[in-house]
């Protein structure tokens, strides 16, 4: 059980109408804005900033920064240059790097380095930034270790087809690395798809699969109230394609 209230992000990492995404997002009373880090997609200290200038209410955030593709220094600069630009509606979310990180980082000629190498510098991130949420993303027990000494919130890095005993076998390991810490954290989870229906492109995915969530607003509202009695989990992103199919369960539970 935890004391975290419910709060919603969604994740996008472009948008035609990028102004016009955020108003949404605020107005259907999504907590967040959450950026990813890829060349594929929008810069995410611009886009975090684009948003925020258009939104009163609405925090935005990266998820999540590779911080092989920028000093700790670099990260800290941004950082404190948002917080002040968002009047403090800025979180920063960080990560060792995706399986792809590291092709984005030849591309922009900076060395992904070894996961060792990575963690530590994730560390060192984190120690630069001042006055600022930190999310750190994590499934290893390296990166849970780090991030049980020195998150607000911890998102769990686990594949959407995880079950919930699966996910409650990562938390049991975080609960043991955090200690004292571990009921100050929030735990976050992504989720791939929400709706009545599942996209074809997740194919044969098992229903109890915790990266995907099915039915009426009021079933999926079940579930997720469910698994934070159970797993604690409280921060629910969603990818920016299901903002208006997820948007009646953000209506029933944000802030309670």
């Amino acid at each position: 059980m935890t004391d975290h209230l419910f709060r919603f992000g969604t994740v996008a990492g472009h948008a035609p109408d990028w102004a016009g995404l955020a108003r949404r997002a605020e107005d259907l009373g999504y907590a967040t804005l959450l950026v990813p880090d890829t060349l594929g997609t929008f810069s995410p200290f611009a886009a975090c900033a684009a948003a925020a200038a258009v939104t009163t209410t609405l925090r935005v955030g990266t998820y999540v920064l590779s911080v092989a593709n920028r000093t700790p220094r670099a990260m800290a600069w941004e950082t404190a240059t948002l917080q002040a630009l968002t009047g403090g509606r800025f979180e920063l979310g960080l990560g060792a790097g995706r399986p792809d990180a590291e092709r984005d980082a030849a591309e922009l000629g900076v060395r992904f380095g070894t996961p060792g190498e990575r963690i530590e510098r994730l560390s060192e991130t984190v120690d630069a930034v001042k006055d600022v949420p930190i999310l750190i993303a994590a499934s290893g027990t390296r990166l849970l270790r780090l991030a049980a000494a020195k998150a607000d919130t911890v998102a769990l890095g686990v594949p959407p087809q995880s079950t919930e005993d699966q996910v409650a076998a990562k938390l049991d390991e975080l609960y043991e690395l955090a200690g004292d810490r571990f009921h100050d954290l929030e735990l976050g989870m992504n989720l791939a798809a929400a709706g009545a229906e599942p996209p074809a492109w997740l194919g044969s995915l098992d229903a109890t699969a915790t990266g995907v969530l099915q039915g009426t607003p009021g079933e999926m509202a079940d579930v997720l109230r469910r698994r934070r009695d159970r797993l604690g989990v409280s921060y629910v992103s969603v990818n920016a394609q299901y903002l208006d199919a997820f948007a009646p369960v953000v209506e029933r539970l944000a802030g309670t």
